[in-house]
């Protein structure tokens, strides 16, 4: 399809009444919104009928859509599906979204092998193997890991062992024993010296631990501690006391919730000046064993089961684990389809349940206080975070009278003296810089220290290179993004270069100067021809200051790392048929480069590595 020629009007009328996903694309094709519709032809063209009451993020979002796309599905199920996947993927702007993106930690027991292992993994498979968690703290999963391998002396290796295909590195048993077997971590199962009844017993009390039965651990260590110490082995009475200790404090950790057996996550939700904390419980064996919060973005005047709903789709999208039962204060939208796809997940059914009354609506209780205190704890700062970065966007898009700014790039250079002119480009979106997007630039057409061109070469190589990856089948690339306002480090001039720039492109974006006055302080913008008064103390001035800075920051940070890279550049590197191996053999051979200078061509032929070639190169380098 060719976008640049696409007619929206003509194209809603070819959307057909079946249920799918649709996508809606910006000028600079970056996907702005992902839905789905049992309908959607219906869906899709409410979007532009002026009659449909919207909210103001989807009024906002419609102004932007340059064209559009969709797929049909057989199903509402699927189309949710698809929906969640391409918003995860594309991270559109207008979505309502799940900020953080974890992945929690695991213990897994490979069950399957004929002497199992335990690990750490972020990822639950269908491959036999028991799996404990989440956890919340990797840390917590590696101590409790290691104090198992410690206790049990279960095998940490990966290599695959079978009772009766053991092998040795020679063939002679005692041959292949490792450092864990003689520091009394290991049985020895690579070497055959432990019977797989003896291991798989060791396994089944590492699961009773995992199911939380600390209480056999313990008396297990004592009665080995007892023994040891009746035996006077105090050094080993010693070490047992001591894991008796670990056990203790590792147990500790997981909070008995007195609710049963079962698995469940509990959910709570709380909601202040725009800003929206979700709470999570993990309960895992009727035992807390963690809790994290999320926060939620694009969420105004959205509602509360519809942020729900986002949530439950976004985190549980991929998860390694669901669990049987989720708590939550009130049912999400779409409750029904979204339970029916948790449980297509799961293999099992996964029910929303809302309690009323006992230890299930005390703990979700205890959820939501817990979101409550974090939104209040956070909401200053969330506050402070917005006016900083998005606000300040607001409030120098009203100064310049540009509306739906949200990618600027600045633009930097630096020289000392001449000596390797560099350019440099920062990104940043809604007020935060984007450092993976940041890009370089070593001036290859100007000579010597001339910043207006150096400036007019960096922005020709930085446009064209977008343009022609537009030009591609896929029309992206890491240059293929343009900005909605270009700054530049200075006034009048800089300005007229980048505008002399784009007009030679063809390209239409807003330019904005920098004005210094005469300590070099930033004192002004110039945009449209003219100065534009702006308060040293508006978060858009301190917002320019940063970006100023770090465009500064960045080019003097690239520029130095060539000089280093020159300052250890050595005259040998000048020399025909002298690489790195050769270079360091001459520095080892000779005190320094004065005594290479003065060394006979016999002399340099006497240098490990240098054949008459290279030492006639030498030589002739510094006689001729």
């Amino acid at each position: 399809m060719d976008k640049s020629i696409f007619d929206i009007e003509e194209e809603l009328n070819k959307l057909p009444k079946r249920p799918g996903v649709y996508i809606m694309h910006d000028s600079d094709d970056v996907i702005i919104y992902v839905g789905k519709a049992v309908n959607l032809r219906n869906r899709v063209r409410s979007y532009f009928r002026e009659s449909t009451k919207k909210t103001v993020k989807i009024d906002q979002m419609v102004k932007h859509i340059a064209w559009f796309e969709y797929t049909v599905v057989d199903s509402e199920l699927e189309a949710l599906v698809l929906e969640n996947n391409l918003i995860k993927e594309n991270q559109p702007k207008y979505n309502t979204m799940l900020k953080d993106d974890k992945t929690y930690p695991y213990i897994k027991v490979t069950v399957a092998d004929d002497f199992p292992r335990i690990v750490m993994c972020r990822r639950v498979t269908k491959d036999n193997a028991k799996y404990f968690g989440p956890f919340t703290s990797g840390e917590a999963v590696r101590e409790t890991i290691d104090l198992l391998r410690r206790v049990y002396k279960v095998r940490s290796c990966r290599m695959s062992i079978q009772e009766k295909q053991v092998k040795t590195k020679s063939g002679v048993p005692g041959e292949r024993k490792c450092l864990y077997y003689h520091m009394g971590q290991c049985l020895g199962p690579c070497d055959g010296l432990v019977k797989k009844d003896e291991y798989d017993g060791n396994i089944a009390r590492v699961i009773d631990f995992l199911n939380g039965d600390h209480r056999q651990v313990i008396d297990d260590l004592k009665n080995k501690m007892q023994a040891a110490s009746e035996q006077m082995e105090y050094e080993r009475a010693g070490e047992y006391r001591d894991l008796i200790e670990s056990v203790r404090k590792v147990s500790e950790k997981q909070k008995i919730t007195d609710i049963g057996k079962d698995n469940r996550d509990v959910i709570a939700i709380a909601r202040g000046d725009g800003s929206v904390i979700v709470q999570m419980f993990f309960i895992r064996d009727g035992r807390l064993i963690g809790r994290e919060h999320y926060y939620m973005e694009h969420t105004d005047r959205e509602s509360s089961e519809d942020i729900l709903s986002a949530f439950l789709m976004q985190y549980y999208l991929g998860a390694p684990f669901i669990p049987g039962e989720i708590l939550m204060p009130f049912e999400p939208s779409q409750a029904e389809l979204i339970s029916e796809w948790m449980s297509s997940q799961r293999g099992s059914k996964v029910s929303f349940t809302v309690p009323q009354k006992g230890r299930k609506e005390k703990l979700l209780m205890l959820a939501q206080e817990n979101a409550r205190i974090k939104l209040e704890k956070d909401v200053e700062k969330l506050k402070r975070n917005r006016e900083r970065t998005v606000g300040a966007v607001e409030e120098l898009g009203d100064i310049l009278g540009i509306s739906g700014i949200v990618r600027m790039e600045a633009y930097d250079i630096s020289n000392i003296s001449g000596f390797e002119s560099v350019g440099s480009m920062v990104v940043y979106e809604e007020g935060s810089p984007r450092p993976n997007e940041y890009r370089k630039f070593r001036i290859k057409s100007v000579e010597g220290p001339n910043d207006y061109a150096s400036m007019e070469e960096v922005l020709t190589r930085r446009f064209e290179h977008g343009l022609a990856e537009r030009d591609l089948e896929d029309g992206t690339g890491k240059f293929s993004r343009f900005p909605d306002l270009i700054l530049m480090d200075g006034g009048r001039g800089q300005v007229n270069i980048c505008r002399e720039v784009l007009e030679r492109l063809g390209l239409s974006i807003p330019v904005c100067g920098m004005v210094k006055d005469d300590n070099h302080r930033t004192r002004g913008l110039y945009y449209d021809n003219r100065e534009l008064p702006i308060s040293h103390s508006s978060e858009a001035f301190l917002l320019i200051t940063r970006i100023q800075d770090e465009a500064h920051r960045f080019a003097i940070t690239f520029h130095r790392s060539l000089r280093r890279k020159s300052s250890t550049r050595s005259v040998l590197d000048d020399i025909p048929g002298i690489g790195p191996s050769r270079r360091k053999a001459l520095m080892k051979a000779f005190e320094s480069i004065e005594d290479i200078k003065n060394a006979t061509e016999e002399e340099l032929k006497q240098v490990d590595g240098l054949n008459a070639s290279a030492a006639k190169s030498v030589y002739d380098h510094f006689h001729k």
